[in-house]
């Protein structure tokens, strides 16, 4: 039973990510050139999303025809926004065809996700301070709220797991957006607090869309809606909005008690800038990022597979507890967003084509019958040893190990795959071919004098930092 005392003191984790948030200052120069890296990517991968017409339709204002002065930008098209449905288009278009950044942990999520808000408020807040004659905001101070935004969802994730208990990461997400936006708009201790209690209160997505027989294109748009919510939260913070000290821990209706199985929520390390540093980009595929070193093995194989499609008699994937757990799927898969979150199919592209791109979960490819048949020839299993080390956080490896058998007895080597090109320990492998994939996803809709304006600007750390927002915006858009 609760004292009045206890009843009346401010949950802990509210008050050590509003610190963190407001008074830590940010030291790691590996973090803000790795968050450099991250905001080009991200960017890229936004903008090679606005290729598919299910991502754009759902772009631009709610009414159709809405002017907003002083509105926010979204890369890669003509609409200016309000800062809140600025938020969800960016985010949506970030996290569109699941090639951001990736973080792997109890909870899985992607950090980059909270671009849409952090964007979208800096936007905002920079025309505002010009409308006022005061200087906008830096590029170098979205940089910051970015490795912050990645740290409070990180860490987060390190132990407290919402998939057990059927909720989706994306909640995470809001709580980042909420902390940093609301600092970017002048808030101080209390309305952090308080715009962070009411995003707790606001409960969290099921997990339904992302898995079968469910799996659907909101899981597209969910970090969308999650950072633009965020954003509201804050906004309405800065009006004086109250919040509720106990959000987490209030016996009975708290958030603890009545989604998180009686848990406490726990950060089990100082915030600083942890996730940033060891965050995982996307490189070489687009495809959920557990099977990203299967999608390495499967490509690695094709030369040896490419003229044996009848010979094959089974595939085998070894592979990490997690990966069984989401990715793992037999049977019928009914759209793009069930494709690139199965572990068998990623690895039937790879054998087929010796690449996978974001076309090859669209219909048309998915119709190829070899694709299936190959799947009804894989066996998954765990390797316990691939599972501690996914959970090892000296170590954070995704591994996978592909091996084809054929019917004469014949089989290839077990390719095993630890670390995805994207992890920390291939970062400087992995920088180069990010940013040749920032340079592809920008030529699918900019000209070339365009895009040699942007990439003036984007590939020298000092240059970009130093950049008004405002500017930095103004140059994405179409």
């Amino acid at each position: 039973m609760q004292t009045t005392s206890e009843q009346n003191k401010t949950d802990v984790l509210l008050e050590e990510i509003a610190d963190y948030v407001l008074n830590k200052d940010i030291t790691s120069t590996e973090a803000y050139n790795t968050a450099h890296y991250v905001l080009l990517d991200t960017l890229g991968c936004g903008v090679l999303a606005l290729n598919y017409p299910e991502c754009t339709k759902l772009l631009g204002p709610i009414v159709p025809g809405t002017v907003v002065p002083k509105g926010v930008r979204v890369p890669g098209t003509s609409h200016v926004l309000d800062p809140v449905q600025g938020a969800f288009n960016i985010g949506a278009i970030i996290r569109w065809l699941d090639y951001n950044d990736t973080w792997l942990a109890a909870e899985w999520g992607h950090p980059s996700d909270n671009l849409g808000g952090i964007l979208a408020v800096a936007d905002y807040v920079s025309q505002e301070r010009l409308a006022k004659g005061q200087a906008p905001l830096k590029v170098q101070d979205v940089l910051e709220m970015m490795i912050k935004a990645h740290e409070i969802q990180g860490v987060l994730a390190l132990e407290n797991s919402l998939n057990r208990v059927g909720l989706d990461h994306v909640l995470y997400v809001k709580i980042a957006t909420t902390a940093v936006v609301t600092k970017m708009l002048g808030g101080g201790r209390d309305e952090i607090i308080n715009a962070l209690s009411n995003a707790w209160l606001d409960n969290s997505s099921l997990r339904t869309y992302r898995h079968a027989p469910n799996t659907g294109s909101r899981k597209s748009w969910a970090a969308g809606d999650a950072t633009s919510r965020g954003v509201r939260l804050a906004m309405m913070a800065m009006k004086g909005e109250m919040g509720y000290k106990t959000a987490l821990s209030a016996p009975g209706w708290g958030f603890q008690d009545v989604l998180f199985n009686k848990q406490e929520l726990k950060i089990n390390q100082p915030l600083d800038s942890y996730v940033m540093e060891n965050v995982l980009f996307k490189v070489s595929y687009p495809a959920e990022f557990h099977a990203q070193t299967a999608a390495e093995a499967a490509v690695q194989l094709y030369p040896e597979v490419k003229d044996r499609w009848d010979e094959i008699d089974q595939i085998t994937i070894s592979t990490h507890e997690s990966a069984i757990r989401i990715i793992d799927k037999k049977g019928p898969l009914h759209n793009p967003a069930d494709r690139d979150h199965c572990l068998q199919y990623i690895t039937a592209i790879g054998l087929l084509n010796g690449n996978i791109v974001a076309e090859d979960y669209e219909d048309e490819a998915a119709a190829n019958p070899l694709v299936d048949k190959l799947r009804d020839k894989m066996v998954v299993t765990e390797n316990k040893a691939y599972t501690e080390d996914y959970l090892d956080p000296e170590k954070r490896s995704i591994a996978n190990a592909v091996q084809v058998h054929f019917t004469d007895g014949t089989s290839t080597e077990s390719v095993a795959c630890e670390y995805p090109l994207g992890h920390r320990f291939r970062r400087e492998e992995a920088i180069p071919k990010v940013l040749e994939k920032y340079a592809a996803n920008l030529a699918t809709q900019y000209s070339r004098k365009q895009l040699e304006q942007i990439e003036a600007v984007s590939y020298k750390y000092e240059t970009l930092a130093d950049m008004n927002v405002n500017e930095f915006m103004e140059l994405f858009v179409k």
